[in-house]
């Protein structure tokens, strides 16, 4: 017989805790499930593998061979879903993205604009060397064989002692691009035979390069290279890495490929970890091959293979005997230009790099008016760059 709590007396029977009604407090489970969809989110982004790194990447349109072949020459395939009539077409540098570089050395920051799309198209005249990719056009060897190397290189002036068979010095300056100034001081004050080079990542690059052109320089690509301390040492988005396979390399070296026309070849942008790795710098020297570029190896690293494996891929090669700039000040400058001048009487040719510095400008141009008085012949990176022998 099942004894009824309510009609025992108090204090008597069988003792039983009486159970309290449930109560749910419902602001902190709302509050919770208001967090659900942010604490998934972050999840994903946290979880969720990413092969760039995380890395401002820059999606443009991709352009095809059959869009190449629809349009006009001279004129710029539209975009996927074409641009509304009466509507004028987004500027090259539309949505521009900022990026950081980190200089290791010093720990500077400098903070850069790059386009989100593609700089440019190659001019009319020059179609032949341009290869459409989803990137943007890539440099190639023409039908007829001929490359961009010997289609973008600038004649080399008599000597001015008309000694022909005088020294040869050439003379390639980086970092071109990114500073207006810098680039502005550069145009304005060193004569046609420096050959310039241009980073990626400037935002007004496509007439920048067009400007030098017309003033007779020679122009390179600058590429972004692993350092040995990098991170700390960051060249910036897209560097070539020895930590990722040679695939994803190739499609990052396109996109640096992709951001002007009318270069004649590639030097390395830092690079002493990736130029030292025969995996690493074996597909991107044959890339260069491939599409009828030169390489140039700025000299900053002991212990970079890129003249062996130019050599092996019949690759047109040069590479710097000393940067100029090494020591920043106007005197370290002259006496780096005088060493250079000495390797040039002694072996015949001398290859000099420097950066886009205001000392570098100033020290350079005033050395070249004296030199080429003493009978040295400033040239063009093509008239020294070579196929190189593998050894």
């Amino acid at each position: 017989m099942t004894t009824d709590d309510l009609s025992t007396p108090l204090g008597q029977g069988k003792v039983r805790t009486r159970r309290k009604a449930l109560r749910i407090p419902w602001a902190p489970v709302a509050a919770a499930l208001l967090a659900l969809p942010v604490a998934v989110f972050a999840g994903v982004a946290l979880f969720s593998h990413d092969p760039l790194g995380g890395e401002p990447v820059a999606i443009a349109p991709a352009t095809t061979s059959a869009d190449m072949a629809a349009a006009p020459e001279g004129s710029t395939p539209a975009p996927p879903g074409g641009t509304p009539a009466g509507q004028p077409a987004a500027p090259a540098n539309a949505n521009p993205k900022t990026v950081t570089i980190i200089d290791g050395t010093t720990g500077a920051k400098r903070e850069v604009q790059i386009s989100g799309t593609p700089e440019g198209q190659a001019a009319p005249n020059e179609q032949r060397f341009a290869e459409p990719s989803r990137h943007g056009a890539l440099p190639k060897i023409a039908p007829d064989g001929t490359r961009p190397s010997e289609a973008f290189a600038r004649p080399v002036r008599p000597p001015a002692s008309g000694n022909a068979n005088g020294p040869r010095v050439a003379i390639v300056m980086g970092g071109l691009g990114i500073s207006a100034n810098s680039t502005a001081d550069a145009l304005r004050n060193l004569p046609g035979p420096i050959t310039l080079a241009f980073a990626p990542y400037g935002g007004d690059l496509e007439r920048q390069v067009a400007r030098a052109r017309e003033a007779g320089h020679e122009v390179m690509l600058q590429i972004p290279m692993e350092p040995f301390d990098y991170p700390d040492n960051d060249p910036g988005p897209h560097t070539l890495l020895t930590s990722i396979d040679g695939g994803q390399n190739l499609d990052r070296l396109h996109w640096l490929m992709s951001r002007f026309q009318g270069y004649v070849g590639v030097v390395n942008y830092m690079g002493g970890r990736f130029t030292a790795s025969e995996q690493g710098m074996g597909p991107v020297l044959r890339e260069a091959a491939l599409r009828g570029l030169i390489y140039l190896d700025d000299g900053s690293s002991a212990r970079s293979l890129a003249s062996q494996i130019a050599g092996a891929n019949n690759l047109a090669f040069a590479k710097a005997d000393l940067i100029i700039d090494q020591v920043p000040t106007p005197a370290d400058v002259d006496r780096a230009l005088g060493r250079l001048e000495t390797l040039a009487r002694a072996r015949g040719t001398a290859v000099g790099f420097a950066g886009a510095l205001p000392v570098s400008i100033d020290r350079i141009t005033r050395w070249i008016k004296a030199a080429e008085s003493r009978g040295i012949q400033l040239v063009p990176i093509t008239a020294v760059a070579a196929r190189a022998k593998s050894s």
